[in-house]
């Protein structure tokens, strides 16, 4: 795995973990180190080109849905799409609130 995949996934499943905690401050916790990570990612932007976003996404879904947080995962029984819901400029952008990120994963994940 290239050192761009791994920074991208790293910052996805922070966002992912804090739509699925029910506790509110693990889900501050992740939304901060969220934050951290995508300022990293501005800061030093991967190249494009350099990697996939939905196989970061995959792999951010993976590492988010541990078998050590599963029984903090309360909120709902969600059921994550296979298409990352975000783009790399999306994620890079200086404008990016992550509690509005965080609330767009939550609404493009299936219930059940």
């Amino acid at each position: 795995m290239n050192a761009s995949l791994e920074r991208v996934r790293d910052a996805l499943a922070e966002l992912i973990k804090a739509a699925l905690l029910s506790d509110e401050g693990l889900s501050d916790a992740c939304r901060a180190a969220g934050r951290a990570r995508l300022a990293a990612l501005a800061g030093d932007p991967p190249e494009p080109e350099s990697l996939r976003m939905d196989g970061a996404w995959t792999l951010a879904v993976q590492a988010a849905e541990s078998p050590e947080l599963a029984p903090l995962e309360g909120r709902v029984n969600l059921t994550l799409p296979r298409a990352c819901p975000f783009t790399l400029d999306e994620l890079l952008a200086p404008g990016l609130d992550v509690d509005q990120a965080v609330a767009h994963i939550r609404k493009s994940a299936s219930t059940g």
